[in-house]
């Protein structure tokens, strides 16, 4: 869902439309649903794209208060201004490592491309300093970092994008050569790990942190920083 017409410098009102979103979940969602069909509103995920992402953030951490609490947060590949010194309000990256008071598992999405320019006369996408890494580097255990190599910050979107703002989403990233295997991993990684941290089915995040080839995209970074007595980090680093 789309929460703003023109992405300005403030992200106050996008974040108070996703909380408002997330009220209405706890009230209007029943009315809604399939007749045979019962949410279960005590595990509950929120996630969000570039600054979607930013917000899904800012209402994990308690940017906006919500009548529901949230179980799990994934940010694919979020974006918190155009440079760092130079981020949309409410600034949500602190640059100190593992800042983030989340009381929840956190997964981040990233693409390569997205911190590099399509053209000298445009700026990247998802640039270096206020992106992916940097939200990873802020979250605690346990939390999750995958990178896709030869991809760009909108190839997870349908390979059909209508209208100008559609046809533009192929002019102003650097992309890679095909959106589907993008659209595979994203959201195969999103349903292995909500199936972990909503339902307690480990099998496929530990299959695609464990062996990072079976993913349909190359992976550059796999990175899982798991709850103990000490910080558990398996880093992969795939050329």
């Amino acid at each position: 869902m789309q929460l703003y017409s023109v992405a300005g410098p403030d992200c106050g009102a996008d974040i108070q439309s996703a909380a408002a979103v997330v009220d209405w979940i706890a009230d209007g969602l029943t009315d809604v649903l399939p007749e045979h069909v019962r949410s279960d509103l005590s595990k509950l995920a929120i996630g969000g794209h570039s600054r979607g992402g930013k917000v899904a953030f800012a209402l994990a951490l308690g940017h906006a208060k919500t009548t529901l609490e949230f179980s799990a947060l994934i940010g694919v590949d979020p974006v918190d201004g155009m440079h760092k010194g130079c981020q949309t309000r409410p600034p949500i990256l602190t640059y100190v490592p593992h800042s983030f008071d989340l009381k929840m598992a956190a997964m981040v999405i990233g693409t390569a491309l997205g911190e590099l320019k399509k053209c000298t006369l445009l700026r990247a996408c998802a640039p270096e300093g206020v992106n992916h890494q940097e939200f990873f580097d802020e979250c605690r255990p346990p939390a999750y970092h995958f990178v896709a190599k030869e991809y760009g910050h909108l190839d997870m979107l349908d390979d059909e994008t209508k209208g100008v703002r559609g046809q533009a989403t192929y002019c102003l990233c650097k992309k890679g050569t095909s959106r589907k295997p993008m659209r595979a991993f994203v959201g195969g990684a999103m349903v292995a790990f909500m199936k972990y941290y909503l339902e307690g089915d480990t099998q496929l995040l530990t299959a695609i942190v464990d062996d990072p080839q079976i993913s349909p995209v190359d992976l550059s970074t796999v990175t899982s920083l798991e709850l103990g007595n000490h910080f558990r980090d398996i880093v992969f680093v795939i050329p």
